[in-house]
């Protein structure tokens, strides 16, 4: 009864046409019509099969709103929610009619420990339309290892870890401490990667660092290196704030490098993750970020 994968995300904005151009010229998604029930105060990105990976909602500020996380079937849903009502856990039903709004069958929604909402369901639906890409990504890597990963905020971090593994199922695949201050009197912020019921190396990170977005970053990964500079020069042309140059990061091994969205969180836009076998992998912890590369500009 573990979660399967990061199906969605919900994001506010001030400026949705901003967003749709982000979406279709740097990232390289394909905004939707209005389709949904918010119209033309909302934006949808498609990067797969799935009807859409990233809602983003008209609003008067810019925020991270939910992540949206499924299970592989009914059956899981049910004991997932059953566990979590036992550990005491608010949840709030959504309604038939937002459920087919998130192409889900069911949803709820609750809060992590650390206050990061989620919305938790089940039901795969698909249209049957093709994912072509505006600016020619040959495809993005989600189908059932999901939209990506995501590093949400979590100042109690022990707590919050414990939650997605006790009572969500999620596993661990790294742990680290990233010195940024540097110096001897650094503490250091820790970090937990957790991987869901998929291949991906994970699909939560939490970090114990403050985040006013709501978020850290998101990361969508594509096939290949090419398709990784591609969109680094899209970003560039287009004026968006690069955060960190092209670098590898050690524990997931991913080539990537990072950019600012219009709602004030970074996307990781990266290639080559691994794919870990979960029944012999041991998870690991980094003594440092990156085997090269990832330099830091958080300015912009």
């Amino acid at each position: 009864m573990a979660v399967k994968s990061l199906a969605y995300a919900v994001i506010d904005s001030a400026d949705i046409d901003a967003w749709r151009r982000y979406g279709e010229e740097v990232i390289g998604a394909r905004a939707l019509e209005n389709t949904g029930e918010g119209g033309a105060d909302e934006v949808r990105l498609r990067f797969d099969e799935r009807p859409f990976r990233l809602l983003i909602r008209k609003a008067d500020a810019d925020r991270f709103h939910a992540a949206g996380w499924v299970y592989g079937s009914k059956a899981d849903y049910d004991a997932g929610l059953a566990k979590l009502r036992a550990a005491g856990v608010a949840l709030e039903p959504a309604s038939a009619a937002e459920a087919k709004d998130r192409h889900l069958r069911e949803f709820v929604r609750l809060n992590d420990p650390s206050g990061n909402l989620l919305e938790l369901g089940w039901g795969n639906i698909v249209d049957g339309k093709p994912f072509i890409s505006p600016v020619g990504v040959p495809h993005f890597e989600m189908g059932e290892m999901g939209l990506g990963h995501v590093v949400l905020p979590a100042m109690k971090l022990a707590e919050t870890r414990a939650f997605y593994i006790d009572l969500l199922g999620f596993g661990d695949s790294d742990e680290m401490r990233a010195f940024v201050q540097g110096g001897p009197d650094d503490p250091g912020i820790g970090f937990h990667f957790l991987h869901c019921d998929n291949p991906r190396h994970h699909s939560i990170a939490l970090g114990e660092y403050p985040a006013p977005s709501g978020c850290i970053h998101m990361m969508f990964e594509v096939p290949t290196l090419d398709a990784v500079g591609q969109a680094l020069d899209r970003a560039i042309a287009a004026g968006t704030h690069i955060s960190s140059s092209f670098g590898k990061h050690m524990n997931d091994k991913m080539y990537s490098f990072y950019m600012r969205t219009p709602s004030g969180f970074d996307i990781e836009y990266g290639t080559g993750g691994i794919r870990p076998d979960w029944t012999t992998f041991t998870p690991t912890i980094s003594l440092k970020e990156d085997e090269w590369g990832h330099h830091w500009n958080f300015g912009g």
